[in-house]
């Protein structure tokens, strides 16, 4: 019976833990995490941004200027960690509130891929398998804390008379549509681990895809540049960014 007990307080526990993510709209992803070298390694950075748009948040890089409009204590601050683990990749995301208070944990993403690259997107994948579960649904925020100490407050005031002359424009801009040729059919030759790589008629590779969780969306290396390739309305669109601006190019595949 103390078992049971103790089993539904934590069941109880988790929800209302995992449920308050519904007060927050917005989400900032760093560019690079503790366990990296580089900023944007392995693509973590860019396939976070993606997962966090399709699960239904606002989400900036910490490089980017999030709208004053927006109160700091609505913002949420995502990272990624990475676990030990023994011939295994073992990756959790965190989200913190503006105190450092953690707000969700996703459970651990294993891969027991063996090339980085498959390795960390396989289990980030994953660890991102658990966020959808939660079916997030923003709630307008009613429970987020708005009210700041004075001197906080004072400060921000200070900060936002000071970026009205420096003001940002934040109007969102269309996305550019750079066409491939329609008539080139690319063939999806699988590769392990539910990857592929997308061959002309020479053949060579033209387009190098990771799996991700969702099997309309590919992590998508083309030469080097580096972006996603997405299912929309049954046609497939290999998407990056370039000087900031997401490009979109139409590409002709058969699976």
């Amino acid at each position: 019976m103390r078992k049971l007990f103790l089993f539904f307080l934590l069941l109880v526990s988790s929800f209302g833990f995992a449920q308050s993510l519904n007060d927050y709209k917005t989400v900032v992803v760093p560019l690079k995490y503790e366990f990296l070298k580089t900023e944007n390694q392995y693509r973590l950075a860019t396939l976070s941004k993606f997962n966090l748009n399709k699960v239904g948040f606002d989400v900036y890089y910490s490089n980017q200027v999030v709208p004053n409009d927006i109160n700091r204590c609505a913002v949420l601050n995502y990272d990624i960690v990475k676990d030990s683990g023994f011939l295994t990749t073992k990756l959790y995301i965190t989200f913190k509130d503006c105190y450092g208070k953690i707000v969700y944990q996703s459970e651990v993403g294993v891969s027991r891929e063996k090339e980085f690259q498959v390795a960390y997107t396989d289990a980030l994948n994953k660890a991102f398998g658990f966020l959808y579960e939660l079916e997030y649904q923003y709630n307008g925020g009613a429970n987020v804390a708005t009210v700041e100490q004075p001197q906080r407050q004072e400060r921000t005031e200070k900060a936002e008379k000071r970026e009205v002359v420096e003001k940002v424009e934040t109007a969102p801009q269309s996305t550019p549509v750079v066409a491939v040729d329609p008539n080139e059919l690319l063939f999806a030759q699988p590769l392990a681990g539910g990857n592929y790589q997308l061959i002309d008629s020479k053949p060579s590779v033209v387009i190098k895809l990771y799996k991700t969780s969702d099997a309309n969306s590919f992590l998508a290396q083309k030469g080097n540049q580096q972006g996603v390739l997405v299912k929309k309305d049954n046609q497939w669109f290999f998407e990056y960014y370039q000087n900031d601006k997401l490009v979109s190019e139409k590409v002709n595949v058969k699976f």
